[in-house]
């Protein structure tokens, strides 16, 4: 705190940075809990750093610095919210589709995006603390996030603090500025909004990756390489989905999830396919690779992300969207 203070009273912009910089990872964390892209997270943490070296003296150290400037990102993130939609996900704009009458057309809206576990760990790292609050699976996982785009931005922001962070009642109010009263009737209307769409599965969760997962996700790998539509869907439950941002087409269920792979992934685009290992959102990943036919190069072609349930794999995630290859530190395939 001394050191805040001191960096921030003679103006010293290089020093005031040294000592922010260290909670960029979190505060990326949260930003992208509220904003559910990995992007606009970016954007609002240096709209938070760029509020805080302006608003640096009304830093009067009440408050743990750390809690100061969590209130800044919080307030970028609700002003964000105010300029641009909700991110969406597929099963929320249409049913699941037929696998012999269905279009893969990409849709104009913003879609929730995948978070590399590379940067959550670098989050924890930065504080010391493996399982940090800031990056437990529970409040990170894709189902998590798709749940609280639901929300309106102020409940959205209530439940990050409240049950994420575990912030009192008391500091949320005063961080939102808010009274304690219209805090806990957000938090009430946040959790009944989740009971209704979250799977109740949160008990279960854990931040490692589980046995289960990692043979899923080798097994997956390898029979995607192989071209083996019947040795992946073996993999599956039997209410499991297939979805593909940024799409709004989905499968559900493993017959016609097969059909899809066998006629469409495996038929009409080929066998020519390679995938890396990955993870996001502590979830197994995969970078999947293209190869088209008659060319001679793998190009990036989506980010896939399960949700492993048991032993069997419960929803496969494709996101079509190569741009998110940089963020994984995926190299190029050949």
């Amino acid at each position: 705190m001394d050191q805040v203070v001191e960096a921030a009273r003679p103006g010293d912009e290089a020093a005031f940075a040294q000592v922010i910089e260290p909670l960029r990872h979190e505060l990326q964390i949260h930003c992208y809990r509220m904003l559910g892209s990995i992007e606009d997270a970016e954007d609002a943490v240096q709209e938070t750093f760029l509020r805080a070296w302006t608003r640096r003296d009304s830093y009067a150290g009440r408050a743990p610095f750390r809690a100061w400037l969590y209130g800044i990102a919080t307030h970028a993130c609700l002003d964000a919210l105010r300029r641009k939609k909700a991110r969406m996900w597929p099963t929320d704009l249409a049913g699941p589709a037929d696998p012999r009458n269905y279009a893969l057309a990409a849709l104009d809206v913003p879609w929730l995006q995948p978070y590399p576990d590379r940067l959550l760990d670098a989050a924890a790292a930065a504080r010391d603390e493996p399982e940090a609050v800031v990056t437990a699976k529970e409040t990170i996982e894709l189902a998590f996030l798709a749940a609280i785009q639901r929300l309106p931005a102020r409940q959205r922001a209530v439940l990050v603090l409240r049950d994420t962070l575990d912030w009192s009642v008391r500091d949320t109010a005063a961080a939102l500025n808010v009274t304690q009263a219209a805090v806990n009737s957000a938090l009430q209307r946040a959790h009944a909004t989740l009971a209704a769409h979250l799977p109740q599965r949160r008990a279960e969760w854990r931040s490692d990756p589980t046995v289960s997962e990692r043979r899923a996700l080798e097994r997956l790998i390898a029979a995607w390489e192989r071209g083996d539509a019947a040795a992946l869907v073996e993999l599956l439950s039997d209410d499991a989905k297939l979805i593909m941002p940024p799409g709004s087409t989905w499968f559900a269920g493993r017959r016609d999830i097969a059909t899809f792979l066998a006629e469409h992934v495996f038929g009409q685009m080929s066998a020519g396919w390679r995938l890396l290992p990955t993870a996001a959102n502590r979830q197994p990943a995969f970078g999947l690779y293209w190869r088209r036919p008659g060319d001679d190069v793998f190009r990036a072609f989506a980010i896939g992300v399960l949700r492993v349930d048991g032993d069997a794999i419960g929803q496969i995630a494709l996101f079509q969207q190569p741009e998110l290859f940089g963020a994984f530190a995926l190299a190029p395939c050949r």
